[in-house]
């Protein structure tokens, strides 16, 4: 969806908004984003999981909306950041890869020359809201490019643990982050990140903010805390879930999510803040590599396979939003939606308009969070014009309603599934079901000329003895 300042205004209506949600109080919703990296969408108690232990995130289930059929807009992170700030889709920005990505020389394609940066002419979500007088801060991972292309840049005020790097050296101090002073000898990365969210908010209380806080959990290294990697030892797996210390990074997001909200029920600002809670891809669950499968920290089912993968354990992830007052409690929401929705939906929910021009790809998620009306968009889509080092090609994608349908870009070969009858995608029925196969190629195909995807190329270099390289090449994922 291309949203010119004009069409958002009228999507807003200004009018529409406060009928809509009795009116945008002054001074605005402050906004908390949490962005878990790589925690699956079953990771959590309010999800299903029977082994983790997620008491805070639970409540904020019980006390907003919890979205059933939210997707990533990669199954990678770093395009799925640049879509959360941007609300473009990673084919628009051409950011279709971790960054630095993963080198196949020899592989039957050749990958598109791709943007490994967040470009500075892109408008992020930052930079609108302090149009608007809000503080700003990002407060753990970035991985959008080099110092030149770091939160500063981009329209926060404020950035602590925000580097070019995609995982920690350490989650315990000293941790070797160079946006981010060591601690005493042991402190826990997620715990330090949330301390220094919780000064921001002290700081900032008396005027409206943004606070964008990118955990590293449950990135690997993966690690605990021993004294909770010890209390889930004694507890019996369940569905799956059976690792203890990845079990104990989980915990010490929950841990995060209860101590931002007593933070901001103390300084009286929980009934006027819009918090989002969300992941930036699926879980690990496995990588294949030139060893053979090798089993991950976590387990999606009844989704598919997880992060790095085309199916749909690859990019279903968790999203929790509450605001009290404008979104009742306990709903459900069986909608698909997208990473690059969060933009347009922040926006409507502050009253700020898109800068003159701006294009994006995201539809606000306000009609479904305060049950007034309907998404207009009809599908959503995913292109990877890349290798992933667990084992995927370069592919794309489309979910319409219950549909998805993955184009596998070395062969042109589809797979179709009905992802109400068969969540794990294990039956496809691209031959039995061909006018539905052939509609959402088409669709497909179309939204790709429409967004300028880039598509990868026949690679004069490719030997199929030498096509597989193993592990990445360069670059941390």
């Amino acid at each position: 969806m291309r949203l010119s300042l004009l069409a958002f205004a009228a999507l807003l209506g200004f009018t529409g908004l406060h009928s809509r949600l009795n009116a945008v109080e002054s001074p605005p919703p402050n906004v908390v984003l949490m962005l878990v990296d790589d925690l699956g969408w079953t990771d959590l108690g309010c999800y299903g999981s029977k082994y983790y232990e997620t008491p805070n995130i639970d409540r904020l289930a019980r006390e907003g909306m919890r979205f059933l059929n939210a997707c990533s807009a990669c199954t990678v992170c770093s395009p799925t950041r640049a879509a959360v700030l941007t609300g473009k889709s990673p084919a628009r920005l051409h950011l279709t890869d971790w960054i630095a990505g993963h080198q196949r020389p020899h592989a039957r394609l050749k990958i598109p020359d791709w943007t490994q940066h967040l470009p500075l002419e892109e408008e992020t979500l930052a930079e609108r809201l302090k149009t608007r007088g809000y503080a700003t801060a990002s407060i753990g991972k970035w991985h959008l490019g080099g110092p030149e292309f770091y939160p500063e840049t981009q329209g926060f005020d404020t950035n602590i643990g925000g580097t070019h790097g995609g995982s920690p050296p350490s989650y315990f101090s000293p941790y070797g982050i160079e946006t981010l002073k060591d601690g005493p000898k042991g402190e826990f990365l997620t715990d330090r990140l949330t301390e220094e969210a919780v000064g921001f908010i002290e700081r900032h209380k008396d005027k409206p903010f943004f606070l964008y806080l990118p955990h590293y959990a449950m990135h690997t290294p993966i690690m605990g805390k021993p004294e909770v990697v010890e209390k889930y030892q004694k507890k019996r797996p369940a569905g799956g879930h059976g690792n203890p210390v990845y079990a104990a990074l989980v915990e010490s997001v929950d841990d995060s999510v209860g101590r931002l909200r007593a933070t901001l029920e103390k300084e009286g600002l929980w009934e006027n803040t819009l918090f989002i809670f969300t992941s930036d891809n699926g879980g690990l669950s496995g990588l294949v590599s030139a060893r053979g499968w090798q089993r991950g920290p976590t387990d999606n089912s009844p989704s598919r396979l997880g992060k790095g993968s085309p199916y749909d354990g690859g990019v279903h992830v968790p999203l929790i939003v509450t605001w009290p007052g404008r979104i009742q409690p306990g709903g459900e929401c069986e909608a698909p939606v997208i990473s690059y929705d969060h933009l347009p939906t922040v926006l409507e929910a502050t009253g700020t308009p898109l800068k003159e021009g701006q294009v994006i790809d995201g539809e606000s998620l306000l009609p479904l969070l305060t049950d007034k009306g309907h998404l207009k968009r009809e599908a959503i889509h995913w292109h990877y014009p890349h290798y992933h080092p667990g084992g995927a090609t370069p592919y794309s994608a489309i979910q319409e309603g219950d549909w998805r349908l993955i184009e596998f870009l070395e062969t042109g070969r589809t797979e179709l599934y009905n992802l109400r009858r068969d969540p794990g995608e294990m039956q496809d029925v691209a031959d039995l079901d061909t006018d539905v196969a052939q509609r959402l190629l088409e669709r497909l195909q179309a939204w790709k000329r429409e967004v300028g995807a880039q598509e990868p190329t026949p690679n004069e270099e490719f030997d199929i003895e030498s096509a597989w390289d193993g592990p990445a090449k360069k670059g941390r994922k």
